[in-house]
């Protein structure tokens, strides 16, 4: 039998006082709040289908707010409970429960800026704001307890991108073995391939990992599907990007992106695109480390400006369309941080024990795309690519 999980509510409470901020105010219906469950450790199997609140103090006594069906929703919590039956009842409860707490943090984000982060919908922040009631985003708390990894997590984490590299490989090797033996094999064929090489290593995926030849790779989010049925074929640009977990409890993401040739020589205007991609890879990465040893930890939109900077002094802005980097963790698309300034305005600062990808590419419609994809671990004030070999030139599969 597993232990119980360990009361979460005290670190929470320590962490709120150190930062000085107000009480935390969670709200769920029907699991709209992931990040409540897991920040609360909520487990599995209790009935939840109707409203429930939970006021977190710095200090003192929580407060639950429970519909009367479910008086039991909340049990592995501390704290004083009231119930409700009518929407009378609950907004009442809500009254009287918020009557001393003159701003809460919730999981909401102002003008959606950080989506995944944006769970309380505008109804309730309504409700919460007409007692008088100030509401403020949890996004930083949010961040440091979701998004951090232990070193068991960063352990697996590296096992991970080394396994993911040696599938990459296999994947290249048995294109060109293909092609040696005059055999078509399509893109599916391989994406199947990854997929048996996740399973045989005990890893999961939220979803198949991306294989795109030729004119494919200029669609940074192809999905490889059965009904694909395009063969790779010689003189195609080939990009694999996969992710996987082990399946293990809170296993993280590993996620990296390799650019292949199907060819012995890469085509000059190939490996132009990729340089440009590598410099601003590797620009991210140095922006990084300065910005780590001035002791500064840098706010996402930061790094995404410096890496976005180099591609665009070349001339290729407009196909760079996508975010330099996610945070990576429990979902491959991580709540920490994201490295953003174009989809959207991230205004977190990357924190330690974080990890997080920077993948930027340059995407020419009915052309080619070249991404190039690492993870980043902040170790303390150290940026650390955990994501061996990086690659430094596209990958030509015949030589």
């Amino acid at each position: 039998m597993s232990a119980p999980p360990k009361n979460p509510i005290p670190r929470i409470q320590a962490l709120l006082t150190r930062r000085k901020t107000p009480a935390w105010l969670f709200y769920d219906f029907r699991g709209l709040d992931p990040i409540a469950h897991r920040v609360l450790r909520l487990p599995p199997g209790l009935t939840r289908t109707r409203r429930w609140f939970y006021l977190l103090p710095p200090q003192g006594t929580p407060k639950k707010l429970l519909h009367k069906i479910e008086p039991h929703a909340l049990d592995p919590l501390p704290g004083a409970t009231l119930f409700y039956s009518s929407f009378r009842e609950l907004e009442a409860g809500l009254r009287k429960m918020l009557a001393r707490t003159p701003r809460v943090l919730m999981q909401y984000s102002p003008r959606n800026a950080v989506p995944t982060l944006s769970r309380v919908d505008a109804g309730t922040v309504e409700l919460i704001r007409s007692f008088g009631v100030k509401v403020f985003s949890s996004q930083d708390l949010a961040q440091e307890l979701e998004a951090t990894w232990n070193t068991r997590q960063l352990t697996l984490h590296r096992q991970t991108a080394r396994i993911l590299y040696r599938l990459v490989r296999r994947a290249f090797a048995e294109v060109k073995s293909s092609q040696l033996k005059g055999r078509s094999i399509t893109e599916h064929e391989i994406q199947q391939q990854l997929c048996r090489g996740f399973e045989k290593n005990a890893l999961v995926a939220d979803h198949p990992p991306i294989v795109a030849a030729g004119a494919h790779s200029a669609d940074p989010h192809f999905e490889t599907s059965a009904a694909s049925f395009r063969p790779i074929q010689k003189g195609d640009i080939l990009l694999i990007d996969l992710w996987a977990k082990p399946a293990q409890p809170n296993g993280v993401y590993a996620d990296i992106t390799w650019t292949g040739y199907v060819g012995e020589k890469v085509p000059e205007k190939c490996s132009r695109i990729f340089r440009i991609v590598q410099n601003a890879r590797d620009r991210a990465v140095s922006f990084l480390q300065k910005a780590l040893r001035e002791g500064r930890f840098p706010r996402g939109r930061e790094v995404d400006v410096a890496a976005r900077a180099t591609i665009e002094r070349a001339g290729f802005g407009p196909f760079f369309t996508h975010r330099t980097g996610h945070s990576i963790g429990r979902e491959v698309h991580g709540n920490g941080a994201n490295l953003d300034d174009h989809e959207t305005r991230e205004e977190r600062r990357l924190i330690p024990k974080t990890c997080f990808s920077i993948e930027p590419g340059i995407y020419l419609p009915g052309e080619f795309g070249i991404r190039s994809e690492i993870n980043v671990f902040l170790d303390g004030s150290t940026a650390r690519i955990t994501t061996q070999p990086v690659q430094t030139e596209i990958f030509p599969i015949f030589s």
